[in-house]
């Protein structure tokens, strides 16, 4: 499959866009994000014009994957979590969220998913030497692609905030430089 995207950072006058992703991805995977689609429909635009800024900051990243056509296939973000939430209470590596990729392109092939990948890795190797994520359970078919782009589990796990009796994996991977 040959398909003709791009990949940009959001900006804050994406809001739009950014909100009609996010209702996809949430209606599409609920246990794969930390909301509930009916939380999301419920925030103002002023909430999603800031999920829009995230674009570029200076603790993280949102980038989007276009279609040639106009329509948003994909998005990937990475922050840098605030020393407080590591666990040690060091300062956290970059951290890779809001993973999407629209059915219809997903896999290999189509290449949405390596090319967001490689834009957040860009991104991450400002930041250290490692890509840490958190993956439901149940979350089989995101567990197997991330390993096949090189995450692996580490020992440590997590309560998912939306069910707390399901756990969310840890997966890192490291950086070349």
């Amino acid at each position: 499959m040959t398909l003709a995207f791009s990949i940009r950072p959001t900006v804050a006058d994406d809001w739009e866009q950014v909100r009609a992703l996010r209702l996809e991805m949430l209606a599409d995977t609920p246990i794969a994000y930390a909301e509930t689609r009916g939380h999301a429909l419920e925030e103002p635009e002023s909430e999603w014009r800031m999920r829009g800024a995230r674009g570029l900051t200076d603790h993280g990243t949102s980038l989007v994957a276009i279609d040639e056509s106009g329509r948003w296939i994909g998005a990937m973000a990475g922050y840098l979590p605030d020393a407080a939430d590591g666990a040690d209470g060091h300062e956290a590596g970059p951290l890779l969220v809001g993973v999407y990729v629209a059915p219809d392109v997903r896999g290999r092939d189509a290449g949405v998913t390596d090319a967001l990948l490689a834009g957040i890795e860009a991104w991450a190797r400002t930041h250290g030497d490692t890509l840490t994520l958190h993956v439901h359970e149940d979350n089989a078919r995101a567990i197997a692609a991330y390993e096949r782009r090189g995450f692996e589990r580490t020992d440590a796990e997590i309560p998912y905030n939306l069910d707390p009796a399901k756990l969310e994996l840890e997966m890192v991977k490291r950086l070349s430089t």
